[in-house]
């Protein structure tokens, strides 16, 4: 036992460590802020001996095999630790592995949400955000489509039931007075829903408008034009454009029909374009957290990473080789 004691101390000066290192194969390195532990030391084949074929003193070996105070041996049958110079060599293949930029990662994410993410190796959240984009976009687009689609319809609606012309010719009535040249020359004699939108000059509409105030509040838009389309079914003045309004009115009366169901349709082209909206703000959401989310993601991949090598023992008898597991955990 004595011998045994003594070449245990032997092993641990050649070796440079200190007992817990040796025995327990933990080890505790800093290097660049970074603190690698050193959790496990696996033999994983059998060793190499030079003298493999004198069975004799195999023999002898094998009936006696004192505990040593060295796990690697006492544990996992490593005899040749026993009576040999325990020189750890280099490990083979356990380079550090290579950390992730922060900043890459966000402007990854930025640009498309969750390409930060597999640029950190954290797959499944990339897929996450990817699906995401892809289905608030094209959900916006739906939306806005049907919008489009929506605005066609109430527009040509208006084309075909509400007349610039008609609406010019009961203004006039309230002026009590032909002083305003509205009218194209020309036009007299078309029919005011062919087109009423070439037979008025806008300019003296609007002046006649102006001139009218009360509940006349605004003046109306050349044709075409979104606010055109959005006023003849908003305010009562412009009631009677429409071909189904009465030959008088008074603001309070009630709104023709055609009016109300044109007002109608036009809402439901906003409300489809409010929703198209409210999807754009989701993928704007998703690119915003995606690259928080993504710079988090190389921040863990970079605290705490894990690598397998091979590490060479020389034994008194010739060489052995254990697994080495690291852990490299940044503070």
């Amino acid at each position: 036992m004595i011998h045994d004691k003594q070449c245990s101390q032997k092993v641990l000066r050649q070796a440079g460590k200190s007992p817990v290192e040796s025995v327990l194969g933990l080890r505790v390195v800093s290097s660049g802020g970074a603190l690698s532990v050193l959790l496990l030391t696996i033999a994983l084949c059998t060793p190499l001996r030079a003298g493999e074929g004198i069975p004799g003193r195999n023999q002898e070996r094998a009936a006696f095999n004192p505990m040593t105070g060295n796990l690697q041996v006492d544990l996992f049958g490593m005899r040749e630790l026993a009576n040999g110079p325990a020189v750890q060599k280099e490990v083979v293949g356990s380079a550090m592995p290579s950390r992730k930029s922060l900043w890459l990662a966000a402007g990854l994410s930025t640009l498309v949400p969750g390409a930060g993410e597999f640029y950190s190796e954290s797959y499944w959240k990339a897929a996450l955000f990817l699906a995401i984009e892809v289905a608030a976009l094209g959900v916006a687009y739906s939306y806005d489509r049907r919008g489009d689609e929506q605005t066609d319809r109430f527009q040509d609606y208006a084309n075909q039931h509400w007349s610039v012309v008609r609406y010019a010719k009961y203004a006039e009535t309230l002026v009590g007075q032909t002083k305003y040249n509205w009218r194209v020359p020309g036009t007299e004699g078309m029919d005011e829903f062919d087109r009423p939108w070439t037979q008025v000059n806008w300019a003296e509409l609007n002046r006649m408008e102006r001139d009218i105030a009360g509940y006349y509040s605004h003046t109306l838009p050349p044709y075409g034009e979104q606010q055109y389309y959005e006023l003849i079914g908003k305010y009562p003045q412009f009631n009677q454009g429409w071909n189904d309004a009465p030959l008088s009115f008074n603001y309070g009366d009630a709104l023709t029909p055609n009016f109300v169901y044109y007002s109608g349709e036009r809402g439901k082209a906003n409300s489809l374009y409010a929703s198209a909206s409210r999807w754009v703000t989701v993928v704007i959401i998703n690119h915003v957290l995606s690259a928080m989310d993504a710079v988090w993601s190389a921040h863990l991949y970079n605290r705490a990473q894990a690598s397998v090598g091979m590490r060479v023992i020389p034994t008194q008898e010739g060489y052995t080789t254990a697994g080495v597991l690291t852990l490299h955990y940044s503070l």
